[in-house]
């Protein structure tokens, strides 16, 4: 009898030598992350914002979608896009990034999406809150999750399934949380999650469920695929591991320079510059970035710009730079209000998740 095990395999960690497969540049086809000379914008562009679709982006008509509210509350509730839309409206600017960026650096590699460090974006999402439906349906005194579905469906290590993730009730009530329908100030894209999404600022993009259909409390913990056994934290796999949640500090830069086409070293005529990027995380502001261009022998101090989109949104730093000819290695790291910064050694785990190891950028700079 042929099953759902015929054509989906077990996760496993590549071997000490071995190149990326074809089903991970299928991936790296279907998925992509930011051009990082976009970094130079305070809101990506819609089509330059980081991209990863689980499965197959759905057909879903508007006109007919609804958004329903039951499991353990008092008042089960179904809204179509309209009822949404009457609904109080506001805006936040967000950076989301992928759980798994970074993971195609790993030593050795997980296999599976190959992200380098570009899985990242910052936008505009506009929706309504979603506390207040929450406390309009009327949660169970011993409501502990909420469950969110979208009309996404596919196959994921045996496992067939619509995607789904849960959010503890604390964090579902968190006045940021958004059911979004537009982005950059224009409707969602099909592959953003139109008509509707879930925008949960600080967490990695998996929570942030896109074409979100059902949302659902649970009095118990749920136990759905993406919570209990995709998005951990493990060193192997007999290893429970911890929840991915919230995005670890990270600083990008913005290659200077101009690069070569294959293997994107940058190159740069000698003479001062200014080098910059953003940082981010999703515990705490940013409050200081360092850079090096030493590969990590010495490092300075940044200049943080002031915020420009809140407390969810990345921070442009810049340093002033006196490119001399030779070869150089350029990194940074942000350090946020808790204390957390980002390490020089690989944070390695099964699924290659949170990694965020400071960047390598590879500069040439010219003789004179």
């Amino acid at each position: 009898m042929t099953t759902v095990d015929d054509v989906s395999g077990p996760s496993r960690v590549a071997g000490p030598d071995e190149a990326i497969s074809a089903e991970e540049l299928q991936l790296a086809a279907r998925n992509h992350g930011i051009p990082l000379e976009a970094l130079r914008y305070d809101v990506t562009p819609a089509g330059l914002h980081y991209l990863l679709i689980h499965y197959d982006i759905p057909d879903v008509d508007p006109a007919a979608h609804a958004l329903t509210v039951g499991g353990a509350v008092d008042r089960p509730l179904r809204l179509d896009l309209a009822a949404l839309r009457e609904r109080p409206r506001v805006t936040h600017r967000v950076t989301l990034e992928c759980a798994g960026n970074g993971r195609a650096l790993l030593h050795p590699r997980p296999v599976s999406q190959p992200w380098l460090v570009e899985a990242v974006g910052n936008a505009e999402w506009t929706g309504t809150p979603l506390a207040p439906l929450l406390r309009e349906a009327g949660l169970a005194a011993d409501a502990v999750d909420v469950v969110f579905t979208g009309a996404d469906h596919g196959v994921e290590r045996g496992v067939e399934q619509d995607y789904q993730r849960a959010l503890p009730v604390a964090d579902a009530l968190r006045e940021e949380v958004l059911l979004a329908y537009e982005m950059n100030g224009a409707p969602l894209l099909p592959q953003h999650g139109a008509p509707l999404r879930l925008i949960v600022p600080g967490w990695y993009g998996m929570a942030h469920v896109k074409w979100l259909r059902d949302i659902r409390v649970l009095t118990e913990p749920f136990d759905g695929y993406q919570n209990a056994v995709a998005y951990r934290l493990r060193q192997d796999a007999d290893d429970p591991g911890v929840p991915v949640t919230r995005i670890e500090p990270r600083a990008l830069v913005r290659p200077p320079g101009f690069p070569d086409f294959m293997s994107r070293k940058r190159v740069l005529r000698p003479g001062p510059c200014t080098v910059d990027g953003r940082a981010w995380s999703g515990h705490a502001p940013v409050t200081a970035v360092e850079v090096t261009f030493d590969g990590g022998t010495t490092w300075v101090p940044a200049t943080l710009d002031e915020p420009t989109g809140g407390a969810w949104a990345w921070r442009r730093w810049q340093v002033s730079w006196r490119a001399t000819p030779g070869r150089h290695v350029l990194g940074a790291r942000a350090i946020d209000a808790s204390g957390r910064t980002q390490p020089v050694e690989q944070p390695w785990n099964r699924g290659g998740f949170a990694n965020n190891l400071v960047q390598r950028v590879e500069v040439v700079v010219l003789a004179e």
